[in-house]
């Protein structure tokens, strides 16, 4: 093979790999989001440093973790309502300018000298209920700017590099930053950053069809959802398992200044580094995910992934070398995006156009609503118990979730295949879904 040859095959391969990228909007999309959520991993890694320098207390980290994300459990199906029944993106410029604002509001109390543990929870609680209204919306919004299906798992894929990105380029400047000007830059930074996703979103052409109903609807459509999540096999076993993942997956994000500064003796850099290990794991998953040319096969994948995920945390959790760990890290953030992302694949592929928002909704709850209750519980156990072993009981119970999902995927595929079948994706009824 020449070397022109060799080149126009790489360069082939890299558009395929890239090609939701050929959408304006999602461009867009991508370029805005990846910088804002830079600084949101930035701001994520210095509440978490403040909170344990501030107090030195595990079981107030995991409180803090539970006040951001605990508000999706209460406003989170709501939120699926107006994700169906709104204009997506005008509906995310105002969730993420309410972000922006807690953002300013808590650097000027760190950078002041003002900032106390309450306010840290307020400001939490404050930031975990406009995620519950952006995340179903933002979820839901992938779909009005991808307008080929057969080109959304790559975008959900490119959706996750980015965020792992971030979280690998986040978490190392907060690292640096900490150390020589303190979290309140970090905090400063993040505000920021939303002003490119502001922009972006504001610069979108969408023809999103919005359904208008009554007030009076809500309850009735809100129950609709529950009923389609809960009645349909597929997405409610995805679902479950997701919440598990989330909830098991908390402790160890919570935990990690633990592990940093007092099992592996660190500072706040090696607390970048963990956090960027696992980044450069989901990275390299995100990348195999979108290298993909079909969802066929994912539900299988999801089963892997889990092991992986859970494998990786008993390991992590026996070792005392960095280098070992931050190897390790990287397995955990392979198996935990390879995951998650399929989960989100295949629900946004098989999902009814006019349940999406609300089925997100559910999907966000299980994301996010069941994390706050793993900080909780995590950190009360890490307290008693110590940080190790707590983390080495989440592995076992994602293997045990993983086996669980597996023998659920013969109902799932059943369910499944009429799907495939109608939208194209497979041509003929194959004898068993891979």
């Amino acid at each position: 093979m020449n070397t022109k040859s060799y080149l126009d095959e790489k360069k082939s391969a890299l558009r395929f790999l890239m090609r939701a990228l050929t959408y304006r909007n999602y461009r867009l999309f991508f370029g805005g989001q990846g910088l804002s959520l830079i600084g949101t991993w930035m701001q994520q890694i210095a509440m978490s440093w403040l909170v344990y320098r501030m107090t030195n207390s595990v079981f107030l980290l995991g409180l803090i973790g539970f006040s951001g994300q605990f508000p999706t459990v209460i406003f989170g199906s709501f939120a699926g309502v107006y994700a169906d029944r709104l204009n997506r993106r005008n509906l995310l410029v105002v969730t993420q300018t309410f972000a922006m604002l807690q953002a300013f509001l808590l650097a000027f109390l760190t950078l002041t000298g003002l900032v106390a543990v309450w306010h840290l929870i307020v400001l939490s609680i404050i930031l975990g209920t406009v995620n519950a209204v952006d995340v179903p919306a933002r979820q839901s919004f992938v779909v009005d700017m991808v307008e080929n299906k057969n080109d959304l798992g790559n975008a959900i894929a490119l959706n996750s590099f980015m965020f792992n990105g971030a979280r690998l380029v986040g978490p190392s400047i907060a690292g640096i930053l900490i150390a020589y000007v303190g979290e309140g830059v970090c905090f400063l930074l993040n505000g920021i950053s939303f002003f490119f996703i502001i922009l972006a979103l504001l610069a979108m052409k969408t023809n999103q069809k919005v359904r208008q109903q009554s007030s009076g609807a809500m309850l009735h459509e809100l129950k609709e959802g529950f009923q389609y999540v809960a009645g349909f096999a597929p997405i409610r076993y995805i679902i479950l398992l997701l919440g598990l993942i989330s909830f098991l997956n908390m402790p160890c994000v919570v935990l990690m200044p633990v592990f940093a500064r007092d099992i592996l003796h660190g500072g706040s850099h090696t607390l970048g580094f963990l956090m960027g290990a696992t980044g450069i794991g989901a990275l390299a998953g995100a990348l195999y995910l979108a290298s993909r040319k079909s969802v066929i096969g994912l539900a299988r994948l999801i089963t892997i992934s889990t092991c992986i995920f859970g494998c990786g945390i008993i390991a992590f959790s026996f070792s005392r070398y960095l280098p070992l760990s931050l190897c390790l890290m990287l397995v955990t953030g392979f198996g935990m995006i390879v995951c998650m992302a399929s989960c989100n694949t295949i629900v946004q592929t098989i999902v009814d156009e006019d349940k999406r928002g609300r089925v997100m909704s559910f999907y966000a709850i299980a994301f996010i609503g069941m994390a706050p209750l793993g900080s909780l519980l995590g950190g009360s156990i890490a307290s008693k118990m110590g940080a190790p072993f707590t983390l080495a009981l989440c592995g076992v119970l994602s293997i045990v979730g993983a086996i669980f999902f597996y023998r659920r995927l013969p109902e799932i595929r059943k369910f499944v295949r009429p799907i495939y079948l109608r939208m194209g994706i497979i041509h003929e009824m194959p004898t068993e879904l891979q």
